[in-house]
């Protein structure tokens, strides 16, 4: 009995065909999964410098029990300042990939930490919305706000994976 394969008129050259879009395809999207992260982080850190988010996230650290502290130290929009420096910092650090893969290991080093902090609000900060019956029903001013943070850590993961594995600095286990 002779050999048949799924797709009768598939050719090597409608493989090889195949496996170049799809890697194109996977290219694209880690280009926009490293970079729209470090869109991300650097957006929301430059709005830091406002009032208005200044203000916005002055409940998540008053509760926090990783960061409340900070406003013993230093004012609202202070705090809120340089936080905004540092994720900057981060975003740069991350999109800096194509010159050093090792700032950008540290950068999504720094931003994985970042989001497991703000992740931690979920938990410190009154997020769960009491006129659906509380956990786990989020409110949007708090709870679905911080949710996003799950798949921008996931990103941030990737991130730091792919920078750390490009370096040499973590070895391949077989």
């Amino acid at each position: 009995m002779a050999h048949t394969t799924p797709y009768p008129y598939s050719t090597g050259t409608n493989v090889a065909r195949t496996q170049e879009i799809t890697s194109t395809i996977t290219a694209l999207g880690y280009r926009v999964l490293r970079y729209g992260l470090a869109l991300v982080i650097g957006w929301i850190g430059m709005m830091k410098f406002t009032g208005y988010e200044a203000q916005g996230i002055e409940p998540l650290v008053a509760h926090s029990p990783l960061l409340g502290w900070m406003y013993r130290i230093w004012t609202v929009r202070q705090f809120a300042a340089g936080l905004g420096v540092v994720e900057t910092s981060i975003a740069i650090l991350i999109a800096l990939r194509p010159w050093s893969r090792k700032a950008s290991a540290i950068g999504s080093a720094v931003a994985v930490l970042m989001f497991l902090t703000t992740l931690s609000f979920l938990f410190s900060t009154p997020g769960w919305e009491p006129s659906l019956g509380g956990f786990p029903a989020l409110s949007g001013a708090v709870g679905q706000f911080l949710l996003k943070d799950v798949v921008l850590l996931g990103a941030a993961i990737w991130s730091l994976g792919e920078a750390l594995s490009s370096t040499g600095i973590r070895k391949d286990v077989s």
